[in-house]
């Protein structure tokens, strides 16, 4: 991963690593919930597939934590 490349994340552009994965981002972004819900690109992505998903230039990432409330 030595290039980089601009994504959408939480709708705020951000500048990663080249071929990271959604894995990667999560650990990069520091999103440790454990009931983090991940969309690609307005699509949902089960857990089991984060490590198979690889972010490309301009992709959207929504990283939404459900237990965030009072």
């Amino acid at each position: 991963m030595n290039e980089t490349m601009e994504i959408i994340v939480n709708g705020h552009k951000e500048i990663v690593p080249g071929n990271a994965t959604l894995s990667f981002l999560i650990q990069h972004f520091k999103e440790y919930d454990g009931d983090l819900i991940v969309e690609h690109n307005g699509r949902f992505v089960y857990p089991q597939k984060y490590t198979d998903v690889t972010v490309r230039e301009g992709d959207a990432i929504e990283f939404i934590n459900p237990n965030i409330g009072g």
